[in-house]
C-alpha cells in the first residue's frame, strides 16, 4: 500500500502563452478535414428548423465573443500567464467544437445545397479562428500590422454572416443560383470589354513597339515574350468570337431563367430536385470560364470548339433537368425549347468556323 506521505505528482509544466496559441491553431486546423467529410448526426427526433438556427446563431455569437476576448488580452502587455492562457484556449476550443456539433445536427433530408452552405460557413469560422490564433502568436503585440490583420479577420465576418444564411433548401438554391448568375455575368462583361477594345491584354503589357528595335523584338521572342501575333486576334479569331459571346449570353440567360423558375415555383419540400438543379447549374460558370480563357490570343480554334461543346452539353443538361422538375409546371409552353435552339445555333456556327481545324 502506498504511503500516505508520498509526494504528489508534479503538475505538468505549461507551455509559454504564444506557444499555446500556436498549438491551438494546429488543433483547430485538424478539425477542418473532419468537418468537410463529416456526416449528419443520426437521431430519431424530428428536425426543428427554428431551434437549429437559433442554436447555430447562439454558437456563432459565442465563438465571436471568445475571439474578441482572446484578441483583447493578447493585444496588450503584459501577456496573460500560461495558466490564464490555458483557460482562454480551452474556452475557444470548446466554442468551436460546440459550433461544429450544432452543424452536425442538420440532416441531409433538409437538402444537400443547404448543408453545403452551412458546412462552408462552419469551415470559414474554424479556419478564421485558426488564422486569428496564428496572427496573435506571430505578429508583434500592438503593431499596426497586427491591428489590421485582426480587424479584418475572417472569423468575425463569418460569425456576423450567420443570421443572413438561407434557412431552407429553396433559399439555399436561390443563393447559389444568384452567385452563379453573377459569375457568368462578370465573365461575359470581361469578354465584351476585351472585344470592344480590340486589345485582350490592355494594361497588362507595356507598349514597346515604338521604343524597341527589331533586333530587340527578336530577342524578346527568343526569350519567350509574346510577339504581336500572340497579342492580338486575327480576322478569323474575331469572327469566331461572335458566336462564343452569344453562347455565353445564352448561358447567362439560362441561369437567370432557372433562378426565376425556382423563385416562383420552387417548393421547399422538393429538396432532391432543387439539389439536382443547383448541382448542374454549378457546372455552368466553370465551363464559361474555360471558354472565355480559350478565346484569348494566341487562340487555338480547336480548343475553342471543344470548350464550346462542353458548355453546350452542360447547358442542355441543366435545361433538361429543370424542364423535368416541379419548377417547370408546363414544359411544353416554356422558353426552354427556344433557348435550346439558340444554343444549337451558336454551336453550329462555331463548328462551321472551326471545321478547317479538324481537316488539318
Amino acid at each position: 500500500m502506498a504511503s500516505a506521505t508520498a509526494p504528489a505528482a508534479a503538475a505538468p509544466t505549461l507551455a509559454p502563452p504564444l506557444q499555446q496559441l500556436r498549438h491551438l491553431a494546429e488543433e483547430l486546423r485538424l478539425l477542418l478535414p473532419r468537418v468537410r467529410v463529416g456526416e449528419a448526426q443520426e437521431t430519431t427526433e424530428e428536425f426543428n428548423r427554428e431551434m437549429f438556427w437559433r442554436r447555430l446563431n447562439e454558437a456563432a455569437v459565442t465563438v465571436s465573443r471568445e475571439a474578441t476576448t482572446l484578441t483583447t488580452v493578447f493585444s496588450q502587455l503584459p501577456l496573460p500567464s500560461p495558466q490564464e492562457t490555458q483557460k482562454f484556449c480551452e474556452q475557444v476550443h470548446a466554442a468551436i467544437k460546440a459550433f461544429i456539433a450544432v452543424y452536425y445536427l442538420l440532416p441531409k433530408d433538409q437538402g444537400i445545397t443547404l448543408r453545403k452552405l452551412v458546412r462552408g460557413a462552419t469551415l470559414d469560422i474554424v479556419d478564421g479562428m485558426a488564422q486569428l490564433m496564428e496572427v496573435l502568436s506571430i505578429t508583434p503585440t500592438q503593431s499596426p500590422e497586427n491591428n489590421d490583420l485582426i480587424s479584418y479577420n475572417s472569423v468575425w465576418v463569418a460569425c456576423q454572416q450567420m443570421p443572413q444564411m438561407p434557412r431552407d433548401n429553396k433559399a439555399a438554391a436561390l443563393w447559389m443560383l444568384t452567385k452563379n448568375v453573377d459569375f457568368v455575368k462578370d465573365a461575359h462583361e470581361e469578354m465584351e470589354q476585351a472585344v470592344e477594345e480590340c486589345d485582350p491584354y490592355s494594361g497588362l503589357l507595356n507598349d514597346t513597339d515604338e521604343n524597341n528595335s527589331d533586333n530587340h523584338n527578336d530577342e524578346d521572342d527568343v526569350l519567350g515574350f509574346p510577339s504581336n501575333q500572340d497579342l492580338y486576334w486575327s480576322e478569323d479569331d474575331q469572327e469566331l468570337i461572335i458566336p462564343c459571346l452569344a453562347l455565353v449570353r445564352a448561358s447567362k440567360a439560362c441561369l437567370k431563367k432557372i433562378r426565376i423558375l425556382v423563385a416562383e415555383n420552387g417548393k421547399k419540400d422538393q429538396v432532391a430536385q432543387l439539389d439536382d438543379i443547383v448541382d448542374i447549374s454549378d457546372e455552368i460558370s466553370p465551363s464559361v470560364d474555360d471558354l472565355a480563357l480559350s478565346i484569348y490570343p494566341p487562340m487555338c480554334h480547336l480548343t475553342v470548339r471543344i470548350n464550346s461543346a462542353k458548355l453546350v452539353s452542360v447547358l442542355k443538361k441543366a435545361l433538361e433537368i429543370t424542364k423535368a422538375s416541379h419548377v417547370t409546371p408546363q414544359p411544353e409552353d416554356s422558353w426552354i425549347p427556344l433557348l435550346i435552339n439558340a444554343i444549337d445555333h451558336c454551336m453550329n456556327r462555331i463548328k462551321e468556323l472551326t471545321q478547317s481545324e479538324l481537316e488539318l
